[in-house]
């Protein structure tokens, strides 16, 4: 698909009101009901349970399938192995055809939807009827799954209603409860008369060749057991060693998909069940179990990407995920969606099909936050998208402008001459509200910050650094934004640091962390950046490499390994870097904070939390002590204070009808804490929430830690030298 027909289908997601609504209302219910759920429940030792068993199921895994297989068959199960897609349908049609099969009834089963089961049945001449009521929905509306549990999520019950009134051919009234009245009555017929049913299991039991369904409706055990032929289709990865290994999956399972505690019906197959004949004969059904591969053993042997068989398709990832709220599941194309669904893609349909959908992850790890299997979804749509850019190459602009970045003395060089450049556009101010032509989308919903007229690599050289007791040297690294945008936050940093009694120091040489590239897919031009910052940074003897921009020191403490892991002499430099980094408002805690103080003026700030630094490095509870122990400083929590802002670096100028519409529930959020300040730690952050409300209330200001730490100090005076 090309570029602009996602574009196409971003815009009419968007513009659909009612998807909109459905998404949103199910998002914000979802984080209350799961955090009931799991109430008295340790997350972590549950999700930490998970990954064990299934980690251990995956790296023994034709041990797991012979032993399956042995036990299913001993118990009078005939077992496939389906190497493919394509092996897995033939199966199933011949099987079908062999039983004279007329009509088939389908329990929910996504690897059937993930192959085009339906279809091929169809072609054959068979009537195929899903009888979950979301997958039924979606059959009868000519459309596919929208959400890995919750197929319908994106229509309202008017919209059912309608799809029932013109398939059923008499009125229905959008009223739920009639609804489910109207689907079990043309259901239940569907049970009685199929030829053959058909399963998906949530998992595979080793130990016994039992399959475990969690279903809210009685649709799966009808399937099971009424049709004399039933068959499992299940993927490789649902196995799971042995029997009180499932407990560990039924606990996570209906709390992390549904916000349930369990679900209506779990359901246990060890065998086949009797079939009951309509002339009174009763007889074992016969009983198929279809385990395929489809291109999950290869998922699995990539190191990158073999935690995916962790994944217990709760799609948590989709509930929390921000642009899965704001276009629903068809914008992904395929049928997995989400983030997760776009690996799967890769995988089991194809790269090209997972080429537009990665592009919409934003980056911020809410996913990886909920995930009851611990799969870091970001981080492996990252890989994807490097993978991409190596295989197929960037456009040509991005490209450029990534050369651009990695050549340091040609991207200062741009900066200083944009100081001058934009002059006609700031009008005397420090920011940009409008721009022209085919640049004036990116300030139609916020500002943008004016380049700084003195780079903080020249005014550092101003400051006179009064360090009493000192106690080492600290070196700063500023990054593309407080070096050219925001000076004032590094005069922030230095301040603190030298009333810790240390000197901070500018490596010259230092440049962009390389983190565009990175997150575009450019791994050639974020290495370069990476050999060249440890090349400064190290050619100064310090205590530690500071940074106050979380998205930075994410690249100094983790990516720079990543990029030089192959380099066995660069990979330690980057370790070395890595030992000492640390972003500014952990290392002020870790050295003790300030000592309580400042200006006692009244000011009430609330907090938002960097993706990077809450989510990748832990860190949240240490800024907000560092300002509650700031004289004047009334702290007040906004609602979502993790939520993300919706810049992630360039999405916010490639998706910004995305963008846009996260930021706006961002500073709905800041408005209703009723603060005057909204404070942050990222440079990013700053230049997003800023520009939204320099836009939108400008009686609101945003500002970043380091920043307000100068302003409210006790006998604050500018020290530079005269």
């Amino acid at each position: 698909m090309a570029d602009k027909q996602f574009k196409k289908k971003i815009s009419d997601a968007l513009d659909n009101n009612v998807l909109r609504g459905a998404l949103g209302r199910f998002g914000d219910a979802y984080v209350i009901s799961r955090e009931k759920a799991y109430e008295g429940y340790d997350f972590k030792e549950i999700s930490d349970n998970i990954a064990e068993v299934k980690a251990y199921a995956a790296s023994h895994l034709d041990e797991m399938i012979d032993q399956f297989e042995k036990q299913a068959t001993a118990r009078g199960a005939k077992v496939y192995r389906a190497s493919t897609g394509e092996d897995a349908k033939q199966y199933i049609l011949e099987l079908a055809k062999k039983k004279e099969v007329k009509r088939v009834v389908k329990s929910k089963s996504m690897v059937s939807e993930e192959i085009l089961l339906n279809k091929t049945l169809m072609s054959a001449g068979m009537e195929v009827q899903e009888s979950d009521l979301g997958e039924w929905i979606v059959q009868l509306a000519g459309q596919h799954p929208s959400h890995m549990v919750m197929p319908a999520i994106h229509m309202t019950k008017e919209e059912v209603a309608d799809v029932f009134s013109g398939h059923l051919h008499k009125l229905n009234q959008p009223v739920i409860a009639e609804l489910v009245k109207t689907a079990r009555e043309e259901l239940r017929k569907s049970f009685l008369e199929a030829d053959m049913g058909i399963s998906g299991a949530n998992m595979a039991i080793a130990e016994t060749g039992t399959l475990i369904m969690l279903t809210n409706e009685g649709n799966g055990r009808l399937t099971s057991t009424l049709p004399p032929t039933h068959v499992f289709l299940v993927g490789i990865e649902k196995l799971v060693p042995k029997f009180e290994d499932a407990t560990h999956i039924l606990q996570a399972l209906p709390r992390s998909a549904t916000g349930q505690q369990i679900t209506s019906y779990v359901s246990m197959v060890t065998g086949p069940t009797p079939a009951y004949y309509p002339d009174g004969t009763v007889q074992d059904k016969e009983f198929h179990i279809v385990l395929m591969d489809n291109g999950r053993r290869k998922m699995y042997e990539d190191e990158k990407f073999k935690k995916t068989f962790q994944c217990i398709r709760c799609a948590s990832c989709l509930n929390v995920c921000p642009a899965f709220q704001l276009v629903g599941g068809h914008v992904y194309g395929h049928i997995y969606t989400g983030g997760i669904g776009t690996i799967l893609t890769n995988f089991v349909n194809s790269e090209k099909d997972a080429q537009n959908p990665q592009n919409l992850c934003l980056q911020c790890g809410k996913c990886s936050e909920v995930c009851p299997g611990q799969l870091d979804i970001p981080q492996m749509i990252l890989e994807l998208r490097n993978r991409m850019g190596e295989k197929t190459g960037l456009p040509f602009t991005q490209k450029f402008a990534l050369d651009v970045v990695s050549n340091r003395r040609l991207f200062h060089s741009m900066l200083r001459m944009a100081s001058i450049a934009q002059k006609p556009f700031t009008k005397g101010q420090p920011v940009i509200r409008h721009l022209p032509m085919f640049l004036s989308g990116l300030t139609e919903k916020k500002s943008l910050p004016a380049v700084a007229k003195v780079p903080f690599r020249d005014v550092i050289k101003t400051i006179n650094q009064d360090v009493k007791n000192r106690k080492g040297k600290i070196a700063l690294y500023a990054g593309c934004l407080i070096d050219f945008v925001y000076p004032r936050i590094g005069e922030g940093v230095i301040k603190a640091l030298n009333e810790k009694g240390y000197e901070v120091v500018f490596p010259d040489g230092q440049s962009c962390c390389g983190a565009p590239a990175t997150y575009m897919g450019d791994r050639g031009n974020a290495r370069k950046c990476a050999i060249m910052n440890i090349e400064a940074l190290e050619a100064e003897k310090v205590d530690y490499v500071v940074s106050a921009c979380p998205t930075c020191t994410h690249a100094l403490k983790e990516s720079f390994k990543e990029l030089l892991q192959d380099d066995p002499a660069l990979a330690s430099r980057a370790e070395e870097l890595s030992k000492k980094a640390k972003d500014f408002s952990k290392l002020l805690f870790d050295l003790g904070g300030l000592t309580p103080g400042g200006d006692g003026i009244p000011l009430k700030v609330t907090y938002h939390d960097s993706c990077h630094l809450k989510r990748s490095m832990g860190v949240y509870t240490e800024p907000r002590k560092i300002l509650t122990d700031t004289s004047g400083v009334q702290l007040i929590e906004m609602k979502e204070s993790d939520r993300c802002c919706g810049f992630a670096g360039s999405y916010s100028i490639k998706f910004p009808e995305l963008s846009g519409p996260i930021l706006d529930r961002k500073l709905n959020n800041i408005e209703e804490s009723g603060a005057d300040v909204v404070v942050v730690d990222c440079p990013g952050c700053l230049m997003q929430i800023s520009g939204g409300l320099d836009k939108r209330n400008p009686g609101v200001k945003a500002i970043h830690t380091a920043e307000l730490l100068l302003d409210k100090r006790k006998n604050v005076k500018k020290n530079r030298v005269k």
